[in-house]
């Protein structure tokens, strides 16, 4: 079969000679961040209803959230140091090393004979999802076809739930374990991400942007062909887009742009990218999403289902329901817009949060079975709307709307942010619900009214268009004199590309990309 055939090559261990296999590994591989964090998530609601997990670790309220936002300080830590990391040894090295260190973390988290060796595997799983948040969407970002990069980037996020959904199933079927193996085993699972992550990742090729501006300009080349042509080096689009990266990055280095921590504040364009990686990590985990992903148990418990099975057998259904919810939202980010399903999130969310607070105040200590499925009910379509929304975008915006000076760094901006407002957001809830109940999420609905606001006014669209084009719209200058290789937003095929093109621009692109490596 020619799509499954390989060749060695400079890029790849194993390089593919199909576009598409190469891109589906890519997705593949970049996948397991993801993977990892939704299964942490439902991994550690499910442990929270466990009564042997708390009593083998002698937990305790304040235990309980420390453990439940563990991993947010591992990525606190990571946000600080990881990002210069991943611009020295490269986008798909820095997935080599977050696998390392993840594997770390969860062989002294299912090995953990107290609290505090359970917490510091914790802490280091959460550095080594930060490494892989960092490297995995910049690397995407960086190397798919503007094609299918919003639908490659969006299905990272969403199979956040196929990891939920996988630990949710696993934790269901170990709780009647008479054996600390009840939660020891599902935490020994988490590794299986990452070993097929590191079969999959030999097969694929580096960020072409990342090989340029290392001045590796042939293999850049190689890496874009390999993913847009089939390996044809001299398909004009290929040549066309090598050039404008190569002019970019040119204007970058001109203008005196430094892959550095300082010049994530340097100009006012930085800035306002910066402003926006950090929106959608704040959207990301202060929506009232964590709530339900780590306290779904206590949520229940005020919604009046106390029975511990069905709280699982719910866990389950949610995590499928919001599987399902997020696909439909990676299908239309590239039709409908990502700040249209934003803006549709936060509203819904706003909306259904204040359902949610209302339900629960009338029937939470009743005994009106149609109440408190109702307040089930809102907690569903909440998780829909986040699920269509907001889990598509969370690593699709970021890397998109940051230039590559500030790519890795921004988008450790963006891990910083996730880790604070998410640690917040994983260690208040239980105070606040006991404290103030149903009162807590009137309060985190009326936030949410303002990141509609912020959403509507401040960001900006970036569907269907290129990184260096989506670079042209925020700076307002074009940085390239190379012809866009897309129309529209829409890829075109070879073919008419060629016509286009015309032989003669072909030629002076071969030329010039010539002159140039």
């Amino acid at each position: 079969m020619k799509g499954l055939s390989f060749r060695t090559g400079a890029i790849g261990v194993w390089q593919p000679k199909s576009s598409n296999v190469t891109n589906l590994l890519l997705i593949i591989s970049a996948c397991v961040f993801a993977t990892t964090q939704g299964y942490d998530s439902a991994l550690m609601t499910g442990l929270n209803i466990m009564p042997r997990y708390t009593q083998d670790l002698e937990l305790v309220t304040a235990t309980i959230s420390l453990n439940s936002g563990g991993t947010l300080v591992g990525w606190g830590i990571a946000s600080f140091c990881m990002g210069p990391v991943v611009d020295k040894v490269g986008r798909k090295s820095g997935i080599v090393v977050s696998i390392v260190i993840k594997t770390i973390g969860i062989i002294l988290m299912t090995a953990a004979i107290h609290e505090a060796m359970f917490i510091l595997g914790r802490i280091i799983l959460g550095f080594g999802s930060a490494t892989a948040a960092i490297a995995s969407s910049a690397w995407l970002a960086e190397t798919l076809p503007i094609s299918i990069r919003g639908r490659g980037l969006s299905i990272i996020y969403c199979v956040y739930y196929v990891g939920a959904l996988t630990a949710a199933g696993v934790t269901y079927g170990t709780a009647n374990y008479d054996s600390s193996w009840c939660w020891r085993l599902p935490c020994a699972l988490q590794a299986i991400f990452a070993l097929l992550c590191w079969c999959v990742l030999w097969c694929t090729p580096e960020s072409p942007r990342w090989l340029a501006h290392k001045d590796r300009t042939e293999e850049a080349l190689l890496a874009l062909a390999s993913t847009h042509s089939n390996g044809d080096r001299n398909d004009p689009v290929v040549l066309a887009q090598h050039r404008e990266i190569l002019d970019t990055l040119q204007f970058e280095r001109d203008s005196g742009q430094k892959t550095t921590y300082k010049q994530l504040f340097k100009t006012r364009n930085s800035r306002k990218r910066v402003m926006l990686v950090m929106s959608v990590a704040i959207i990301a985990m202060m929506s009232g999403n964590n709530i339900i992903a780590y306290y779904l148990g206590s949520m229940l418990n005020a919604a009046g289902i106390t029975n511990t099975t069905t709280q699982l057998q719910i866990n389950i259904i949610l995590n499928a329901w919001s599987f399902l919810c997020s696909i439909v939202g990676t299908y239309y980010m590239d039709k409908l817009g990502r700040k249209t399903l934003c803006l549709f999130a936060c509203s819904s969310m706003t909306v259904l949060l204040f359902v949610v607070g209302a339900l629960t105040k009338v029937y939470g200590e009743s005994i009106n079975t149609s109440g408190i499925y109702g307040t089930v009910a809102a907690i569903f379509l909440f998780q829909g709307a986040y699920s269509v929304g907001i889990t598509p975008l969370t690593q699709l915006y970021p890397p998109e709307v940051l230039n590559y000076a500030i790519r890795s760094n921004g988008m450790a901006v963006w891990t910083l942010s996730a880790a604070c407002f998410g640690l917040f957001s994983a260690y208040i809830p239980p105070f606040a619900l006991a404290a103030i109940g149903w009162k807590f999420y009137m309060i985190n609905g009326a936030y949410d009214v303002l990141q509609v606001i912020y959403v509507a006014i401040y960001w900006v669209e970036t569907k269907g268009l290129s990184l260096e084009q989506i670079d042209r719209l925020i700076d307002g200058e074009k940085h390239s004199d190379v012809p866009d290789a897309i129309v529209h937003g829409v890829a075109i095929d070879s073919q008419r590309r060629s016509e286009e093109l015309g032989q003669e621009k072909k030629s002076e692109i071969i030329k010039v990309t010539s002159a140039s490596a």
